[in-house]
């Protein structure tokens, strides 16, 4: 049932599984070449615009399919010491629904970090070349003056300008059929996470003259890695707002009157998370049984807080490493090759370890 997906991960993750070819393949040839209509005709759960871009710029989903790669990886990583681990990802579509259902932080981190990895990938493909429909930002040209001074564009500048409107154009498309509250929420962080990249968005220059002096200089810009933009949201995460629908429904108002108002930069969210302790279906929670904890953190990774206080079991391993490391000159560092005996401590599972669902 495509009805209880809020968001686009379902859109995009079966976007990534049939444009997973590489350019070259015959198969994507011939389907972006001679078939792009059937081929976006049978992705399930995409609205009618967005079908209506994927015929138009069927080169642009295998682009969009790499930023389901990138930002996948970077949730997980954000996520890496916490209970949600953004793993529920690779358990399937359906289990991430039911995160995505409840408005919590993790559903505004996620359509942050997915509109943000749509924008970055489809500007990077326009630097490449990739795609027909954009190339490099076409209003960096001519002469410029920063504060150092006098300059040139000239290189590639990365067309961000672009990829946020694609973004926009395809990410938001299945929220701006609905006029609920979830889907103004959506669309807000939706634009957070667009507004993210386009923050890390940097000048590079080179110099000119003799000897390497600056005496004319070539700039551009360009994003920066994905990691700055996923750091940054993830300090969104934590700082995200509870919000409450206004009276006539058409924005926002903190719930607590304490706290600002939300800014277009902020994540926002509905309902408080769950625990994620215990395996539930309904919230979309995987638990934290045999998760590996550090057992001398008083962070979200110790065992106290990731086990849930249930406890962990201990197991002594043994793994190779690399050690008394020497730099020979030059230039090698040239290491041995030894046996390390370690305690790794994972979370024991409740007594009842089987999937809770109240429905």
């Amino acid at each position: 049932n495509m009805n209880f997906l809020s968001g686009i991960w379902w859109s995009l993750s079966l976007v990534l599984f049939w444009a997973t070819p590489p350019v070259t393949s015959s198969w994507w040839y011939m389907g972006a070449v001679g078939s792009s209509r059937v081929m976006c005709d049978n992705v399930p759960g995409l609205v009618s615009r967005q079908r209506q871009l994927c015929r138009r710029y069927p080169e642009a989903m295998l682009s969009i399919g790499r930023g389901v790669a990138a930002w996948t990886a970077e949730c997980q990583h954000q996520f890496r010491r916490h209970r949600w681990d953004c793993n529920a990802l690779e358990r399937g579509q359906r289990l991430l629904g039911r995160v995505l259902l409840r408005s919590s932080r993790e559903s505004a981190f996620v359509h942050a970090i997915s509109s943000a990895g749509v924008v970055f990938a489809i500007t990077r493909a326009c630097s490449q070349g990739e795609l027909k429909s954009c190339s490099c930002d076409p209003k960096k040209k001519g002469s410029a003056k920063d504060s150092k001074g006098h300059f040139d564009w000239g290189g590639c500048s990365d067309n961000i300008d672009y990829g946020v409107k694609f973004a926009r154009a395809f990410v938001d498309a299945k929220e701006r059929k609905g006029k609920d509250a979830r889907a103004l929420m959506n669309l807000h962080n939706n634009r957070a996470g667009r507004k993210a990249v386009k923050r890390f968005l940097k000048q590079e220059c080179k110099c000119h003259g003799v000897s390497g002096s600056c005496t004319l200089r070539t700039c551009w810009l360009a994003m920066a890695d994905f990691r700055k933009t996923g750091d940054y949201l993830w300090k969104k995460y934590n700082g995200a707002i509870q919000v409450v629908m206004n009276q006539d429904g058409t924005g926002f108002t903190v719930a607590n009157k304490r706290f600002k108002k939300p800014t277009k930069n902020d994540l926002v969210y509905f309902e408080s998370s769950p625990d994620y302790c215990i395996r539930d279906r309904d919230v979309g929670s995987l638990g934290t049984a045999g998760r590996v904890c550090n057992q001398t953190s008083r962070g979200m990774d110790s065992c106290e807080v990731m086990c849930c206080g249930r406890g962990y079991d201990t197991s002594r391993v043994s793994r190779m490493t690399k050690c008394e490391c020497k730099f020979h000159w030059c230039c090698a560092v040239r290491c041995q090759d030894c046996l390390e005996v370690v305690d790794i401590h994972t979370c024991k599972a409740p007594k009842s370890a089987g999937w809770i669902s109240r429905t």
